[in-house]
């Protein structure tokens, strides 16, 4: 009997900020097959990712547990021993031939080192960032020789890396070549591009596409200048300044041209899968790691900040005739609960320890829409090396109900509290603010609550060490 259990096509960019798709109301970037799933397909704008650097947030995401219950918090770890099951493993155990493209980045540059990872992939092409001086190679720098091209001189120059030489078409190539193979059983493909991560430097023929003049600029007000000068010591990649110091709008009409190029990439893939005959079985899902702050509060890049920009990433699942079309769900959703969703659509049971919840109930219709956690979590604990960052040693953490997000930042005795309702793009801090030591205290106790119970063995109801 043949197998009727879906294909799934996950794609997952690298830092890509929530609000950067047209048909979820961005009006000044071009993302017509983004725009194609989610007419057809479920979105989820309200997805936060359980850390805003991508070692953590991706083992967090890619075993179904918080960054400290998993025990992997640092960017780029030596090795990730002992590491509980990843979803990639479970699913090839339960007979899904399984493919791994692009970034991994569980640890080191995230290459099979020893102790290698047991990742389940049978299908394996490597690429982190997208340079030629890697130790070890990888295979998108190998394919980039083999069709005449230097890529550090690429990137260098004024043009930078043409579209048909870039890693994000490198992707789809390799992505082709797996869902054409001849194969008995359903297949998963994670494919992740590095794009739109920095430093942003599309291809010419993109970035002359996006004119600065028609950028909206960064969220920022002066009193941001204030705020980020009293977070200077938190960890992060810049210091806060004015956005027009470095450009801002220019920033934003680079990093869109990167997103443009992965929405052309991305519709090769979905004409590949149209014309074998197998879109009709494939779900798709497409999300990020992690945000970007693009000039948001003065800020470029990443680090120990929570602002939703970095943390909250978009989330779109299709699949057509089975899941709901042209939903918008505002429920409070985690990445943990994207993990869970594709381990039910494989048939597979999650194990006691994963978190998250599955989303299936909403894809079909079975539960609403507007509700399916009370609070979302994301985490930071001194995820940066000292060489990448601004500030030192930093310790945060994020609770967010579906009104307050609340921000700890423990290793500096400081924090922030801000109303989603009336300041969705938080300018205001009221963590010192008398009228709100009500709601900051229930917040407190609350974030701490959740941040016990994150860490519970299910299995044994035992506390695990942080």
């Amino acid at each position: 009997m043949p197998d009727s259990r879906p294909n799934i096509l996950w794609y997952c960019t690298d830092q890509q900020r929530f609000d950067t798709i047209a048909a979820l109301g961005n009006p000044h970037v071009r993302t017509p097959t983004l725009d194609r799933l989610v007419h057809e397909g479920v979105a989820f704008t309200h997805a936060y990712c359980q850390s805003p650097i991508c070692t953590p947030s991706r083992a967090s995401f890619m075993t179904g547990m918080y960054p400290s219950r998993v025990h992997n918090c640092r960017n780029g770890n030596e090795s990730f021993d002992g590491h509980p099951p990843l979803i990639s493993k479970l699913i090839a155990d339960n007979g899904y031939d399984c493919g791994m493209i692009g970034k991994f980045h569980l640890q080191s540059s995230g290459m099979r080192t020893e102790p290698r990872i047991d990742d389940g992939y049978r299908y394996w092409k490597f690429s982190h960032a997208p340079r030629d001086d890697w130790p070890a190679g990888h295979d998108y720098a190998e394919w980039v020789r083999e069709h005449g091209g230097d890529l550090n001189e690429l990137r260098d120059s004024d043009a930078r890396v043409p579209t048909e030489l870039h890693q994000t078409t490198w992707t789809s190539e390799c992505a082709i070549d797996f869902i054409s193979q001849e194969r008995e059983q359903p297949w998963f493909l994670t494919l992740n591009p590095y794009d739109p991560h920095p430093p942003f430097i599309p291809p010419k023929s993109y970035a002359d596409r996006c004119s600065r003049d028609d950028m909206p600029g960064p969220h920022f007000q002066d009193s941001d200048l204030i705020q980020q000068a009293r977070l200077k010591d938190v960890a992060f990649q810049t210091l806060g300044e004015h956005p027009d110091s470095f450009d801002g709008k220019q920033q934003q009409a680079l990093y869109y041209a990167m997103i443009e190029q992965i929405d052309d990439q991305f519709a090769r893939i979905l004409e590949r899968l149209e014309s074998t005959g197998q879109a009709n079985n494939t779900v798709i899902v497409f999300t990020s790691d992690h945000g970007e702050t693009l000039g948001d509060h003065g800020l470029l890049f990443k680090g120990c900040r929570f602002y939703e920009g970095l943390v909250r990433v978009p989330l779109i699942f299709w699949r057509p005739g089975r899941f709901q079309q042209d939903l918008r769900s505002e429920a409070l959703v985690e990445l943990l609960d994207m993990s869970a969703t594709l381990l039910e659509l494989a048939g597979v049971t999650p194990t006691e320890q994963m978190q998250g919840r599955s989303l299936v109930p909403i894809l079909t219709g079975e539960a609403t829409p507007a509700e399916h956690r009370d609070a979302v979590r994301c985490e930071y604990f001194d995820a940066l090396a000292p060489f990448f960052i601004q500030g030192g040693y930093s310790h945060g953490t994020m609770y967010r109900n579906r009104r307050y997000k609340l921000v700890m930042y423990h290793s500096h005795d400081l924090g922030e509290l801000y109303d989603l309702e009336s300041d969705p793009w938080e300018f205001e801090n009221l963590w010192d603010d008398p009228a709100h030591a009500g709601i900051k205290a229930e917040l407190m106790r609350s974030s701490f609550n959740a941040a016990m119970m994150n860490c519970i063995d299910v299995g044994t109801r035992r506390i695990a060490p942080m």
